[in-house]
């Protein structure tokens, strides 16, 4: 009997393409932040990824139609804590702390939400497997902070704020995503689109007001790891998230979780040498098993792998 795969070779490239603009953010924001201010990268980033959805959402069919009043107040929830603040958390982080770590620390993001959904999305219980594998991706963080939490010094307090400020923005993308759960029906593209521009407003002010904004010679390396967050990372990113959403299903999707930050460490390691140590895999591998415990199960149909939803 001949071999069938459940998704088009066109889903798979999609979602490999995705992996790659979200894994490698870590590591344009550490190229990017040798020059602009963690404030001044995510204002930019931000601006140039509402124009992009913009664009994108004016060439929709649906457009610009179904914007209505009483959304407004969650497209507001959504840009500041599932993206300013996360955004701004995480490359405030960077400043300090390696690329490949960072990424490794988002993937707390789907077991953070699990808990999350425990207690504000009806129906979403926090079962034993997922209460297990949010302790064994608990475990695999503490792995990771290791050195950090146990030494006293000051050069492990800044690493460990920076470490903690990482994991803010992780929870704070959980958050955000239980935020876009419950918001009234509105349109993926159009709900984006709106989230980003209010983010950009959020953060314009901010960046304004600050000493320096935006540096005056930012060099070529800055600017393009800055345009890659904005159009690639934040735009491109979030229209073909959608469209493989769409075209392939969320437990499809779901595998993003585990390919994320294999991406960052290897990117992280090649790029920008980085080092890579047995505690960093042992805690990847915690953290990834965690996420599989408590996301995936297995049935005897030939279906084989899901969300337990």
């Amino acid at each position: 009997m001949p071999l069938r795969l459940r998704h088009r070779p066109r889903d798979w490239l999609l979602l490999f393409a995705l992996v790659a603009m979200w894994g490698s953010a870590f590591l344009f924001n550490r190229i990017a932040l040798a020059r602009f201010t963690p404030l001044g990268l995510v204002t930019l980033r931000l601006l140039v990824g509402a124009a992009v959805l913009a664009v994108a959402t004016s060439l929709s069919r649906p457009g610009w139609r179904g914007l209505r009043r009483a959304l407004w107040p969650w497209f507001l929830a959504m840009a500041l804590v599932g993206n300013a603040l996360p955004f701004w958390l995480i490359a405030w982080g960077q400043e300090t702390i390696d690329s490949g770590l960072a990424g490794i620390l988002m993937a707390v993001n789907p077991l953070a939400t699990l808990l999350l959904a425990h207690f504000l999305i009806p129906g979403e219980t926090l079962t034993t497997r997922r209460l297990a594998g949010f302790a064994l991706g608990f475990v695999g963080i503490v792995v990771l902070m290791g050195p950090a939490l146990l030494l006293d010094r000051p050069e492990t307090r800044g690493v460990l704020l920076a470490e903690l400020a990482v994991l803010g923005g992780a929870l704070c993308y959980s958050a955000g995503s239980i935020i876009a759960r419950l918001r009234p029906e509105s349109d993926d593209l159009l709900t984006s689109t709106m989230v980003l521009i209010l983010a950009s407003g959020l953060m314009l002010p901010l960046d304004l007001a600050s000493p320096a904004p935006w540096p005056a010679a930012p060099g070529w390396p800055a600017l393009l790891a800055a345009g890659f967050l904005g159009v690639i990372a934040t735009g491109l990113a979030t229209v073909v998230y959608f469209r493989l959403l769409r075209s392939a299903g969320p437990s499809f999707l779901s595998q993003i979780n585990y390919l994320i930050p294999v991406w960052a460490l290897a990117l992280g390691a090649v790029v920008l040498d980085e080092p890579v140590t047995s505690r960093t895999l042992l805690a990847l591998g915690l953290i990834l098993g965690g996420i599989a415990l408590a996301q995936v199960r297995w049935t005897s149909s030939p279906e084989a792998v899901s969300d337990e939803r």
